[in-house]
């Protein structure tokens, strides 16, 4: 450690690991802010189609719903076996073949017909896209250090905002003008062009780091702990209200508040802006207040529990303000809220999981939590049907994002890696 370290790591506190980043590291650390882009306008493009595909289908909300939950079925439970696979092997290639499954999948959405074509498509898009974040996971754990790690997640997590910002703004414009179909199509196909540049910089890993030689080693250690299960709710908790405006959004937008779909293509775009420039933000932040002494406990829980509380103040506001524009507004300081909660949420996993487990505890995290994709879709479209706004959708995901920082507050525990001990194999 240099000197300068030394003075900036005061006495008593422990000692935070800093070791030289692998010089491939920057140029794969923007292309993976970029695959989340892409992942994310995969995903959320049929809640930009979902006013025509409703109109063209004849469908209920309900329906409407089970198609915009359909993508999570797959894509909650194959993190578990995705986090076992980047542990046990080289993290560049199952990431790719997963890459490649979500982008074909995204592109073939565009010539179905019919409500049974569309769920299935969903369903196996999800499990293309369940390789990610426990990839990113292994990644930036393995890469980067905690002085660099939440700069690290900041640029994932503002290319979680970004891909539903470009896909409102873009998207918008494009299925107003040429329909919602040459938009699959088109996003699909292009996104393919993301793997060249990973297989020729994505360095390779070393054969004799593979772990987990079945499927189940580990798994069960993770699950015994307690910081396990509390970072699950700290997880559901942000992704519930963020997939409830992924998936319903572009419908509240035009359908409850009168938007065109170009109106609601920059509505929408501003409140994903915010989010990843707060994501951005937070995470330099973070960086510079562990450099300084504070310890990631402090740092990654005091964020979290301000981002959870702003979450389900301005979820409240939004629906409750008559004014258009105010409720735009009201929505993109939800959007920055959830910007400081991504950052912090996923480096204090990777701290407690530590590098050899941390593919393992991110697909359980990452299945527990997007179930929140599966229950917030569905419910949000039975609620809609029978109460004809969309008032409780909008309260619940407030109640949701509360009860997540009270997980942070009183269950979390110290953010420091776990000693695995023998569970480790």
């Amino acid at each position: 450690m240099s000197a300068r370290e030394n003075v900036l790591q005061p006495e008593g506190l422990p000692r935070i690991e800093s070791r030289a980043l692998h010089p491939a590291m920057g140029r794969v650390l923007v292309l993976l802010g970029l695959s989340v882009v892409i992942n994310y306008i995969d995903r959320s493009n049929l809640s930009i189609a979902a006013p025509l595909i409703k109109d063209e289908m004849g469908i209920t909300a309900s329906q409407l719903g089970t198609l915009l939950s359909a993508f999570f079925w797959t894509y909650s439970f194959m993190q578990i076996v995705s986090g076992w696979l980047v542990d046990r092997f080289d993290v560049k290639w199952v990431f790719a073949l997963g890459f490649l499954l979500w982008s074909a999948a995204t592109a073939v959405t565009g010539i179905l017909h019919g409500f049974v074509a569309l769920l299935i498509v969903r369903v196996v898009l999800g499990i293309g896209e369940a390789v990610s974040f426990p990839s990113y996971g292994k990644i930036v754990c393995g890469y980067f250090d905690e002085r660099r790690r939440g700069f690290a997640n900041a640029i994932v997590i503002s290319g979680l905002a970004l891909g539903p910002a470009l896909g409102m703004l873009v998207g918008g414009s494009v299925v107003s003008r040429f329909g919602w179909r040459l938009f699959f199509v088109v996003v699909g196909l292009a996104g393919l062009v993301w793997l060249l540049p990973w297989l020729a910089w994505m360095p390779r890993r070393d054969a004799t780091s593979s772990s987990a030689s079945s499927p189940l080693s580990g798994m069960l250690a993770v699950i015994r702990r307690r910081q396990a299960w509390a970072m699950w709710i700290c997880h559901f908790s942000l992704a519930y209200p963020l997939y409830f405006l992924l998936t319903w959004l572009p419908y509240y937008l035009t359908r409850a508040r009168g938007m065109s779909l170009n109106q609601m293509a920059r509505a929408g775009a501003l409140i994903f802006l915010i989010y990843a420039g707060a994501s951005a933000a937070t995470g330099k932040l973070a960086d510079r207040w562990i450099a300084t002494g504070a310890t990631p406990s402090l740092v990654r829980k005091g964020l979290s529990v301000v981002g959870c509380i702003c979450v389900a103040i301005f979820l409240c506001a939004a629906v409750a303000v008559q004014d258009r524009t105010l409720c735009v507004w009201m929505l993109a300081l939800t959007g920055a809220s959830m910007g400081i909660l991504g950052t912090n949420l996923y480096s204090a996993a990777q701290t407690l999981a530590g590098q050899h487990m941390v593919g393992r505890w991110t697909g359980l995290q990452q299945c527990m939590g997007n179930l929140s994709g599966v229950v917030a879709p569905a419910v949000t479209g039975w609620l809609l049907d029978r109460t004809g706004h969309f008032h409780w959708p909008f309260y619940l995901a407030a109640i949701v994002s509360a009860l997540g920082g009270l997980s942070w507050l009183f269950l979390v525990g110290p953010v420091e890696t776990i000693d695995w001990g023998t569970e480790l194999s």
